[in-house]
């Protein structure tokens, strides 16, 4: 019995000494129930509200302030042509339009009928439902306290209209985000044991001597990577394509652009991770168990982000494939050109070349 605890002793001294396996036994939880508590939320909150008001009375103007006051909406753009509505959602400076007929109160009032219209993105579904279920609530709100007041069997009608998604089909929405955490698990778990393999198979040594420099010693690494994803991206597209029937209705070379660059940024984290880890088991959890989680609940994927803390909204914007999934939205389903996704572009560049100098920087030190 005695040598039976001292084995349970040791087998505790040998997991309390290895910091990285305390930290996912104890750290993982914790940031576990931190994401799924705060970012798993089907509440909308804070959506931006267009207005394009032709008929500027009374009733509109209550309307609005109803819609402002709520503490889902809050009215940041006046528009006042039909022409601004769609450039609208390109820009993502709103995320609802509402629309007034002209002569709306003198309608409601005799005619007992009025009509608004609201517009949504319905790239994502079910938000674009939820938005509009929201607005109709206030509006129906409305209706039944002038009813009450003014004793008239008023009805004021809301008409929706969906963009870029109008059957509502799912796939339009899940199909850029499954796109992100395919490319970016695969790239990571990929180029995360590549350093990793050479310390564990003894050949370390033969990159000490080699006269190439780190740097291309990393790209060297990265390149057939990078040919392997290429693949794997021209397989996803084809199979969202034709299986899945998401049309690419932007520019073809736009969203390779875009996936080419996020793709590098994906393989250099796994690099990271490899300068990092010192097993190849090791390697894979972190970039199998850290990557997937952020990328699932940080990245817009399945969760608006604009619903979220601010704190998680600010980390969010360090996860490379937030940008990415914006981006091919933009380009793949909206139709955008390659001009609307430069912020986006640029982002996954900064990314790119910070993680280029922090895994340089690593392996300079494991070949020391």
């Amino acid at each position: 019995m005695k040598q039976f605890l001292s084995f349970i002793r040791k087998e505790f001294y040998h997991i309390i000494r290895d910091r990285r396996t305390m930290l996912i036994l104890l750290g993982m939880p914790i940031i576990e129930i931190i994401l799924f508590g705060f970012a798993i939320t089907t509440e909308v909150k804070n959506v931006k509200v267009a207005i394009l008001d032709y008929s500027k009375d009374v009733s509109t103007r209550q309307i609005i302030d109803k819609l402002d006051a709520s503490e889902y909406f809050n009215v940041t753009r006046i528009l006042h042509s039909n022409d601004e509505i769609e450039e609208t959602f390109r820009k993502n400076t709103s995320d609802l339009v509402v629309v007034f007929e002209p002569d709306f109160d003198n309608n409601l009032h005799h005619t007992g009928k009025a009509k608004v219209q609201l517009i949504a993105d319905a790239t994502d579904p079910n938000n674009a439902t939820i938005l509009t279920g929201y607005a109709s609530s206030i509006i129906a709100d409305y209706q039944q306290s002038m009813r009450t007041q003014q004793q008239i069997p008023i009805q004021i009608i809301p008409q929706t209209k969906l963009l870029y998604n109008p059957s509502m089909q799912s796939a339009y929405n899940f199909v850029p985000g499954v796109m992100g955490l395919i490319l970016m698990l695969i790239c990571a778990m990929m180029t995360s044991i590549s350093i990793v393999r050479e310390k564990e198979t003894g050949t370390m040594e033969v990159l000490l001597v080699s006269p190439v420099r780190p740097l291309w010693m990393i790209i060297a690494k990265t390149v057939p990577y990078f040919v392997l994803s290429c693949v794997n991206l021209v397989t996803i597209l084809l199979l969202s394509v034709y299986v899945l029937h998401v049309p690419v209705a932007g520019s073809l070379f736009s969203l390779a652009l875009l996936s080419w660059i996020f793709i590098i940024v994906s393989l250099l984290l796994g690099l990271l991770v490899s300068t990092i880890a010192t097993t190849q088991v090791e390697a894979m959890l972190i970039s199998g168990m850290v990557f997937m989680m952020p990328t699932m609940l940080l990245s817009g994927m399945i969760f608006p982000i604009e619903n979220m803390p601010l704190p998680l909204q600010v980390i969010s914007n360090i996860i490379p494939a937030k940008w990415y999934i914006i981006g091919v939205k933009k380009i793949m389903i909206e139709g955008l050109s390659i001009s609307f996704v430069w912020k986006d572009i640029c982002i996954l560049i900064l990314l790119a070349t910070i993680l280029m100098g922090i895994s340089l920087k690593k392996f300079n030190k494991r070949l020391e």
